[in-house]
């Protein structure tokens, strides 16, 4: 067997814990400790957090989304697909190597999506990104951490607290669609999202076709 080579390493935002970047043979993964966040062979659920929410806004003209997350461009290269032209998508990375290994080491999976003239990368906390302005995203996707119990950094935990959602609807058009991947169920999750005024779709969906664990999404709309 083709054994695991570490490529690169950098710490969490909070300088707590280390993300390891490893190879083998084609292919990648991003450790945490002992934790797989992701892996190049698994990706089925990330690209349906893109799908879903694409179908929802799909007829509005140069719609503008926000995905919270780069991790290996899986969510990212399923929306520019599933988009026209005349989207404009920005994705918000907080960790900087994560943004230079999808140029680097991981540069052939991401197959040159970082260069599509409507995608463009800001190296921030999509918190901070979603507070700065109202009704500015047809669709906002969250791919961040491990979903509402996060593992890598504990200033995720705000985006899905109340005053998070609250400044995510709040950051979405009329009709909008917050979308939020996660590794599990969370009932208590789904409370939160009815309560801050959403109607909510929850949908189970393998990490890759009809194998793997079983992923959660959540479909949030904001009405009209």
């Amino acid at each position: 067997m083709i054994p695991w080579v570490q490529l690169d390493s950098a710490r969490t935002p909070d300088g707590g814990q280390e993300l390891r970047l490893k190879r083998r043979g084609a292919e990648f993964s991003i450790m945490l400790g002992t934790n797989e966040l992701m892996n190049s062979r698994l990706s089925g659920s990330e690209e349906a957090l893109a799908r879903l929410s694409c179908q929802r806004i799909a007829g509005r003209e140069r719609p503008s989304i926000l995905i919270g997350g780069l991790g290996m461009g899986f969510t990212l290269r399923a929306a520019l697909a599933a988009l026209d032209r005349d989207a404009a998508v920005t994705v918000a990375e907080l960790v900087p190597a994560v943004v230079a290994w999808a140029r680097g080491p991981m540069a052939e999976i991401f197959g040159g999506c970082l260069d599509d003239p409507r995608v463009t990368i800001r190296e921030a906390d999509v918190g901070q990104v979603i507070g700065a302005e109202k009704a500015a995203w047809d669709a906002i996707l969250l791919d961040v951490d491990n979903g509402p119990e996060g593992i890598v950094h504990k200033g995720n935990d705000t985006l899905y607290g109340a005053a998070g959602l609250a400044a995510a609807r709040a950051a979405l058009k009329p009709g909008g669609v917050l979308a939020i991947w996660s590794q599990g169920p969370d009932s208590g999750f789904t409370r939160r999202l009815k309560q801050a005024g959403f109607a909510v779709e929850e949908i189970n969906i393998r990490a890759n076709g009809k194998r793997g664990a079983r992923h959660v999404i959540w479909i949030a709309a904001k009405g009209l």
